[in-house]
């Protein structure tokens, strides 16, 4: 009872039962009223009357024919017996009996009476008509009673009833039939959409429905598909976000260190030098340059994971973003003065909603990143276009590509595959498109090297 196929079978049972029992109960009264009125009776009187009546007429033309046939009023067919294997049927039964005489019918209908008489060399028949015919006669007066019989036992009665429920009961059975496969067929849709929300909420965001039923559970098993789709992306940001924030942490409590550390060191050594003047002053100056260069390179790597680590507020607004990665695109060309640079930006891009800061620092990122890959006369192409609500812009490099078993770890930060490479910066980008409400993903490029695009979202 607590599936909606059970409910609507019973709802269907209540509506239809109680009209149909009114029916069967109307219909056998009236079979019943009918049976009664039926002339049984009277059918019965007249049959033995008619039977009566046609033995007494029988005995009459009987007796008339014996005494005509007696005084010699009447003519016979004489059989000789040199002629008998032509005899009649009737006459050589008669021959064959011994009787001196005898009464039959004769004719197609029996609507003749003859008289055999025995005579030494055949037999003589005289022939009477009847006036009526007696075969049909007794088949009419059969066929009466049988009828007569059967009103008496009630088995026409039975009969008609069990026709009548019969006739009654297959039309509803029927109906009941379709009622079932239609409910079945519109519940397996709907019974699939629940096991998809079952699945989906025991945390299955992979699960898939094939749309199928009616057109609104076909709509709802697609808006399920875009819903779960939507929740496996978004349950794959925030597992990257928590991994960053868990970075991050680190990142801070590293710089904050090194930093203690740096500072000191950098100071002393710079005194050390400004103070030196002894014979190895060349050799005191060289390691001093050493100690200081190495050291400012710890402190960019700790400048580095301190933007990582940083929270900068998200300004938000519309930004014409083919004006913006044109302008990025102009202020590397004179450093990657060996690559190919080419747009393909379509005029229907218009403007995103998006922080204008984070977005230069992305699309920075990912054309420096492609352009490294490709030094030393490759190309770079960037293609954007409109996918409904969303804007997609696609870097793409002729490099060596990326290897697809580093697909997986290319946003992860301390993960890096080029050469003097900190792994930050696309983490860094990744998670600024996260902040825009967009995303970065690696794709499939018009060019064979890596092709990275980032999706956000129009204004």
């Amino acid at each position: 009872m607590r599936t909606l196929r059970a409910k609507l079978v019973v709802v269907w049972l209540a509506v239809t039962v109680a009209p149909l029992a009114l029916t069967l109960w109307l219909g056998h009264k009236l079979i019943e009223h009918g049976m009664n009125e039926a002339p049984i009776e009277e059918l019965d009187r007249v049959s033995a009357r008619m039977r009566e009546a046609a033995r007494k007429h029988y005995q009459a033309e009987s007796s008339a024919l014996l005494r005509d046939g007696t005084e010699g009023r009447l003519t016979p067919r004489v059989y000789g017996l040199e002629t008998r294997t032509a005899w009649p049927r009737e006459v050589v039964g008669f021959w064959d009996s011994g009787e001196p005489r005898q009464l039959f019918r004769t004719g197609p209908h029996q609507e003749a009476l003859a008289l055999a008489r025995r005579m030494p060399h055949g037999v003589a028949v005289y022939e009477r008509p009847l006036g009526l015919p007696y075969k049909e006669l007794e088949q009419e007066y059969a066929a009466a009673r049988r009828r007569v019989e059967l009103g008496r036992s009630g088995a026409a009665r039975r009969g008609a009833t069990s026709l009548f429920l019969l006739l009654a009961a297959l039309p509803w059975l029927a109906s009941l039939g379709v009622l079932i496969w239609a409910v079945r067929r519109m519940s397996r849709p709907i019974q699939h959409l629940t096991l998809g929300l079952r699945r989906l909420g025991a945390g299955e965001t992979g699960v898939r429905l094939l749309p199928c039923g009616p057109p609104e559970t076909s709509a709802a098993m697609e808006a399920f598909n875009a819903m779960a789709s939507e929740l496996e992306s978004n349950r794959e940001r925030l597992l990257y976000v928590a991994r960053i924030e868990s970075w991050q942490k680190l990142a801070r409590k590293m710089a904050h260190e090194v930093k203690n550390s740096l500072t000191p060191i950098r100071l002393t050594v710079e005194e050390l030098a400004a103070r030196n003047g002894s014979a190895d002053a060349q050799f005191h100056q060289q390691v001093s340059e050493i100690i200081v260069g190495e050291v400012g390179s710890l402190e960019r790597r700790v400048r580095a994971f301190s933007e990582l680590a940083a929270e900068p507020p998200v300004a938000m607004a519309s930004v014409a973003l083919g004006r913006m990665i044109h302008e990025r695109i102009t202020l590397l060309r004179p450093a990657y003065d060996s690559v190919r640079w080419s747009e393909d930006l379509s005029e229907e891009l218009g403007l995103v909603r998006a922080d204008e800061d984070l977005l230069r620092a992305i699309f920075t990122n990912l054309l420096e990143n492609a352009a490294e890959a490709c030094a030393g006369g490759g190309e770079v192409a960037v293609r954007g276009w409109r996918e409904g609500r969303r804007v997609v812009i696609s870097v793409n490099d002729s490099g060596p590509g990326v290897r697809e078993e580093a697909r997986t770890a290319l946003f992860e930060p301390s993960i890096s595959f080029k050469p003097g490479g900190m792994g930050i910066g696309l983490s860094i980008a990744r998670r600024s498109a996260l902040l825009c409400g967009g995303d970065i993903v690696v794709a499939s490029g018009v060019l064979p090297g890596a092709c990275f695009e980032v999706r956000l979202e129009a204004a």
